[in-house]
Order: structure tokens, then C-alpha cells, then sequence
């Protein structure tokens, strides 16, 4: 079997490591935290999580839960550190940050395999590699890539909410409670009109930390800092993360204003960040503004917001289909740098990328999955977007192929649309000669239980 480099111990990377020393290779692990920190690690740990601790929903009628099931039939080293260090969250998985992180360094650390080694890799390495250095690749490497490339490519800036403490917060205002069916996993905020309104004054006031080409930043539309959103308009945050649908007030019966929701950050339930509320506010105008909040106003804020540079390459211009450096397909890009968005999105990217350099080191084609799965539909975006107007993507069900007929029950057609994906996705593993890493029967089917037994219905 071959020598192969790694390079980024995130969550892209480590998927692509443990894949890799699974099917036999011999991987050096190379992570620059421990002799060169970023601007957003706080720790050296393979796997840290430095925006929020969900990795979205489970179910399979949801696209985020679909790209789990099919991470799982690869064998994902990131769902089975999750699952051992989740935390309530309705119907997302989230999880401990903390543990998480012990927990895939571990899973890393277990691989005979794997060598990790404490470096800063200034220029592509020669031989079969993957490049998985994330959002926040140091300039040496970015400025070698672009070399390599031929192109600027592309950024720009992701910002992490705060957290506050459990204890802190006013009981007689902040009530448990979960959207629709959920359960009570979450803590709502509820304001009305008048203080909502003066609220978003607040935010559009707000002084915000201030660069040159800040700008002209083009955002990641599904990560806005809240003042941006703000500023779009009065209503834009009560139809968006404030949005009140499905809540009550107990202490008036009725629906809120608006409600500004806190999720669960660990086990033990003491620490809380706020949904949807990443920001570039300086800390002295977060303290202001945030703690006229109902319920926060006497809130101990255990991490404040803050706000990094976030760098993706130009893939659908610039790399092959299955994210190969053009004339080098033995050199692969996965995570976020590939322009994928979120934490499973781009675990799945490390996924494929390793299962694709076994294939080319072994002389055979590299291979994506059909549109049909949600592994495919995000590589299919990556690939066929417009290079012009190019920006990340997370999962969703319009990347994949639409069924044969028209549904309008929006239930019944996301029921149909996973039962395919799952069955397509299986077929791929088998036409690619790749076995499933879980029984396909274990995992959930749309609307509960397992896929066993479950019918694909006339549109699969």
C-alpha cells in the first residue's frame, strides 16, 4: 500500500486519515496547532469545533440527516465520536465540544496506521496527498496553492456566536421549549414588538470591528453576522433565526414577537450560545446590546463573538470533479477549502476524497456518487457551478435530482427522495466495490424505525 499525507487534523482531515489507514495505507497526519495557532482554535485537538456544537438534524427526511446516513455507510469517525459524546438537542445531533474533540483525537490516536506530526506545511507535498487545511489554511500554504492553481480563488469572513451560562439567565422570563414537535432542548428569549424593534436599533447601531476589505465581504448567506441581517430590514431576524412559529409564552399563553433561542453547548447544561447570532460587534457593544435580550441581562458570557477570515478555492473553475489538482490527480482538496459548508458537509468531502486516492494510488478511475445521493448533489453543485458567482454550500434536498413526478406533500416527497438517495447510494458502494461500513438496515428510515423493510416507492 502507499505513503500518504494528510494535511489538516480538522474534521475533513481526520475522516480522511482513519479511511485511508483502515484500507490499508500508511498516513502522515500533518496539523500545524501545536507549533502554529489560528485565529479561532483554542485548543491543539484533532477535530475541535470552533463555531457551534450541532451537527444539525438526524432524520433522514431531512437532507442533513440523509448525508449522515450515507457518512455512516463510509464508516465516519466523526458520527461515531458524536454519538459517544452528544448532548440534547431535540432532533439534532450535538454534542460536548470538549469530549468530541478527546474523542476523535482518540479515534485518530487508535489508527496503528497514523502518524500525526506537529507541523506548518509551506508547499504541496509531493506523492498522494489530501489537502483538508480548512477555512483558515496559513498564508504559506494558501499563497503554494494558489500558486498551483492560477487563481486568487476566493473568501471570506465566518463569525461564531457567543455562549452564556446556564445560571446566569433570568428563570422568570427564559422558558424550555422546542419548535413544532421537538422537545424542550432549547431556551427561548421571548420579546415582544416594542423591545424586538429597538433590539434590531441596537444591532444596525452597533459598532463592529472594522478591516479594509471587510467591506466588500461576500458572506456565506446561511452564516450572516446578525448586524448584517439586521440591516436588511426590520423583519428580517423575526422570519429568520427569531422567528416565534411554534412557541408559546407560558406566561401569557400567546406567541412571542419574536424569540431568541439558546442551545445546549455541553453535557451538564451549563453553558448555552445563541442560535443564529454570530457576530462582528465588539465585545463592549455585544455586552450592550445582548443583555437587552429578555432573560440575559444579568448574563455571564463565557465566550464572546468574534469573527475570522475564511478562505475556499474556486472549484467548479478549477479542480477536476473529484476535487483533484488539475495535471495531479493524486492530490486531492476536502472540507471547507473545497467550498462544501458545515462541519458534516465537509467530514463527508474527507470521506471521498480518501476513498477515491485508494482508488488512484491502486491505478483505478476516481469516482463520485450519482446526483441522486447527497454526497453527489453536493459534488455535482461543486463542479457544474458558475465559477463567476461561486459560493459554499450546505446540504439540501434541490442539489439532488428531483423525482419522476410532482409531489406537492412536502412530507411524502422528502419521504421518496431519501428512500432513493438511500437505495442509489447503496447501489454506488456496490458498482464502486466498496462495502457498507454499518448494516443499511440499522440506520433510520423517513418518518422513524429502520431502512429495513422500507419500499422505495414508485419514484426510486
Amino acid at each position: 500500500m502507499a505513503e500518504i499525507t494528510v494535511v489538516g487534523g480538522g474534521l475533513a482531515g481526520c475522516e480522511a486519515a482513519v479511511s485511508l489507514a483502515r484500507r490499508g495505507h500508511a498516513v502522515k497526519l500533518v496539523e500545524m496547532r501545536g507549533v502554529k495557532g489560528t485565529p479561532a482554535h483554542q485548543t491543539d485537538d484533532l477535530g475541535e469545533l470552533v463555531c457551534t456544537n450541532s451537527f444539525k438534524s438526524e432524520d433522514p427526511q431531512n437532507a442533513h440527516g440523509q448525508l449522515k446516513r450515507e457518512m455512516r455507510l463510509l464508516g465516519s469517525v466523526l458520527l461515531n465520536a458524536a454519538d459517544r459524546t452528544r448532548v440534547p438537542a431535540g432532533s439534532a445531533l450535538a454534542v460536548d465540544r470538549r469530549l468530541f474533540a478527546t474523542a476523535m483525537s482518540e479515534a485518530v490516536a487508535a489508527e496503528p496506521g497514523i502518524e500525526v506530526i506537529r507541523a506548518e506545511i509551506e508547499r504541496l507535498p509531493d506523492g498522494p496527498t489530501v489537502i483538508a487545511t480548512g477555512p483558515l489554511t496559513s498564508d504559506a500554504l494558501s499563497a503554494a496553492i494558489r500558486g498551483a492553481l492560477g487563481d486568487e480563488g476566493l473568501a471570506f469572513f465566518d463569525a461564531i456566536a457567543p455562549i452564556v451560562h446556564r445560571d446566569s439567565l433570568d428563570e422568570s422570563i427564559v422558558f424550555e421549549a422546542g419548535r413544532f414537535e421537538e422537545s424542550g432542548d432549547y431556551l427561548n428569549c421571548p420579546m415582544d414588538r416594542d423591545s424586538y424593534e429597538a433590539f434590531v436599533e441596537a444591532l444596525r447601531t452597533g459598532e463592529a470591528h472594522e478591516g479594509h476589505d471587510w467591506d466588500a465581504v461576500p458572506y456565506f448567506e446561511g452564516c450572516l453576522p446578525v448586524e448584517v441581517m439586521a440591516s436588511r430590514g426590520v423583519d428580517t431576524l423575526r422570519f429568520g433565526p427569531m422567528k416565534p412559529i411554534g412557541l408559546s409564552d407560558p406566561r401569557t399563553g400567546e406567541r412571542p414577537w419574536a424569540v431568541v433561542q439558546l442551545r445546549r453547548e455541553d453535557r451538564a447544561g451549563q453553558m448555552w450560545n445563541l442560535v443564529g447570532f454570530q457576530t462582528r460587534l465588539r465585545i463592549g457593544e455585544q455586552r450592550r446590546v445582548f443583555t437587552m435580550i429578555p432573560g440575559l441581562a444579568d448574563a455571564e458570557f463565557l465566550r464572546w463573538g468574534s469573527i475570522h477570515r475564511n478562505s475556499y478555492l474556486n472549484f467548479p473553475q478549477r479542480l477536476s470533479d473529484h476535487g483533484g489538482l488539475p495535471g495531479r490527480p493524486d492530490l486531492v482538496f476536502a472540507g471547507q477549502l473545497t467550498g462544501v459548508e458545515g462541519y458534516t458537509e465537509s467530514a463527508a468531502s474527507g470521506l471521498l476524497a480518501a476513498l477515491n486516492l485508494d482508488r488512484i494510488v491502486a491505478g483505478r478511475e476516481p469516482v463520485v456518487p450519482p446526483a441522486t445521493t447527497m454526497i453527489g448533489g453536493l459534488y455535482r453543485f461543486l463542479r457544474e457551478s458558475t465559477p463567476k458567482h461561486f459560493q459554499p454550500m450546505n446540504s439540501n434536498w434541490g442539489l439532488i435530482d428531483p423525482l419522476n413526478r410532482r409531489i406537492r406533500d412536502k412530507k411524502q416527497k422528502r419521504r421518496l427522495l431519501a428512500e432513493r438517495a438511500h437505495d442509489d447510494f447503496l447501489a454506488w458502494l456496490d458498482q464502486v466495490e466498496v462495502a457498507p461500513a454499518v448494516d443499511p438496515g440499522t440506520l433510520m428510515a423517513p418518518g422513524g424505525g429502520t431502512m429495513a423493510g422500507a419500499g422505495a416507492g414508485s419514484d426510486a
